[in-house]
């Protein structure tokens, strides 16, 4: 990487350097001048603004979006009388996933600012086996993008190396470019793409033959991979970085990609319904809160703030969704709280992140694979509120189903099929209708354990 230059890509025939952006590379590029001076902010500061945009948001919600004019008159507060203080924001009550799904489109504005752009859907992925669906704006997803572009750059990153990605969503392919966030204003290389149902073999085959500089995957799924390359000695030669995203990151991960490859590991702390909440600080592995598009609070039973060295439950507003406001937002998570950063940015720092956990499905041939059921395939069938799989033995899976009512008989036929499908197999599956599943010990929930190990 030495001697590498980024620099942005000219729109005017003639410019290559200094360049002259379009209006998306030049919005883009223009938010990440302002997120390179706030990011130095003494919290005081960061917190100030961050309410200051809350009161905007606050405003919009109770005057459009149905929920919160209800969700406030139960606290008797009014934003537009009573304002945004401390003292007030402590008094609004949490809105939890069950909320989320008993609201529906009552949590949905009914004046989108025309300069939000479009209504755009995000499906959860089910990891806290409630999923939900979700309402995001043009305004946040250009958020998501600026948060995306900080982290390369934070990082460093040569954005002309080859990205390998392993995830659930992900369509097997190569193509020109990491993706819109990167390439609205930069020329980048290429990205090969690989779905995460592969089996582990596969997978590790498939990465010697890309060779790529940077994978990006899941936790428990990089841990496969690292084990499996550790157990056969095989090294990825070009491999600069590995990140994470979307799992609890074990405390040995970092080690064991070091062990394996001689590369760091860098973690993301994001949710589809929020966007990025926290990315991994450039010189140390805790994680920087992004303060300037999420207020996170981590909090104790009481309901108050955590002091350094502390757990408690992670409650999330996100400053800019308009379209579907999500405030004091209790994901299901739990975080430690740290002290501030040496590095001397303000931001808000999280020591370690609690949560979703997924357990290797194993193939009756002995083949494993991490398993990956999208809500979207639950939702499609029943309005299904949590779920949970075991693997009990070889060739059978229960299936735990928290529902208004149990699945018809059709409905259980698709829900096989769908899961066959995305299991890699027709496993014999026990259906059972639980009143609620709850997480296990650690404040974990597991959509998915294998009785097996």
């Amino acid at each position: 990487m030495a001697g590498y230059l980024l620099l942005p890509r000219s729109s005017v025939k003639g410019v290559s350097w200094p360049a002259i952006l379009p209006p998306p590379a030049s919005a883009l590029l223009a938010l990440q001048f302002q997120l390179e001076q706030s990011q130095w902010w003494s919290p005081e500061d960061l917190r100030q603004q961050q309410f200051r945009q809350l009161e905007t948001l606050l405003s919009h919600a109770a005057e459009t979006v149905p929920f919160y004019r209800k969700h406030f008159a139960s606290v008797e507060y009014n934003p537009d009388r009573d304002g945004v203080t401390p003292e007030m924001w402590n008094r609004l009550p949490f809105l939890r996933r069950d909320d989320i799904q008993s609201a529906g489109h009552d949590l949905l504005s009914r004046r989108l600012p025309p300069d939000h752009g479009k209504l755009l859907e995000h499906f959860t992925s089910g990891s806290m086996g409630k999923p939900i669906h979700a309402f995001g704006s043009e305004v946040t997803h250009f958020f998501w993008s600026a948060m995306t572009l900080r982290d390369h750059l934070w990082h460093k990153r040569d954005l002309t190396g080859k990205l390998a990605v392993i995830r659930t969503t992900a369509v097997d392919g190569l193509r020109k470019g990491w993706g819109p966030s990167t390439d609205v204003a930069f020329d980048t290389g290429e990205c090969a793409t690989l779905n995460i149902r592969a089996d582990l073999d596969a997978q590790v085959e498939w990465l010697v033959q890309q060779d790529p500089d940077y994978l990006l995957s899941h936790p428990s799924n990089i841990r496969a991979l690292t084990q499996r390359c550790l157990d056969q000695r095989i090294r990825l030669k070009r491999l600069r970085e590995v990140r994470s995203f979307g799992e609890t990151l074990g405390a040995d991960l970092r080690d064991l990609c070091n062990a394996a490859w001689g590369v760091p590991l860098v973690d993301t702390y994001s949710a589809e319904e929020v966007g990025y909440i926290a990315l991994q600080c450039p010189q140390h592995e805790h994680y920087h809160v992004q303060a300037e598009s999420v207020l996170v609070e981590v909090l104790d039973d009481q309901g108050k703030s955590c002091p350094p060295g502390e757990i408690g439950r992670v409650v999330l507003t996100p400053l800019h969704n308009f379209a579907m406001p999500l405030i004091r937002y209790e994901i299901g998570d739990y975080a430690e709280v740290s002290e501030p950063c040496p590095c001397g940015r303000g931001l808000p720092v999280l020591k370690r992140i609690m949560g979703r956990q997924r357990n290797l499905l194993t193939l009756p041939d002995g083949r494993q694979r991490w398993p990956s059921f999208p809500s979207t395939g639950w939702l499609a069938i029943a309005p299904i509120r949590q779920f949970q799989l075991i693997q009990e033995d070889l060739h059978t899976i229960r299936v735990r189903i928290v529902c208004p009512r149990p699945l018809t008989a059709q409905e259980e036929d698709a829900t096989r099929r769908m899961l066959a499908d995305k299991l890699g197999h027709p496993f014999h599956f026990v259906f059972e209708y639980p009143a609620s599943i709850e997480p296990g010990s650690n404040h974990k929930y597991e959509d998915f354990m294998s009785r097996l190990a």
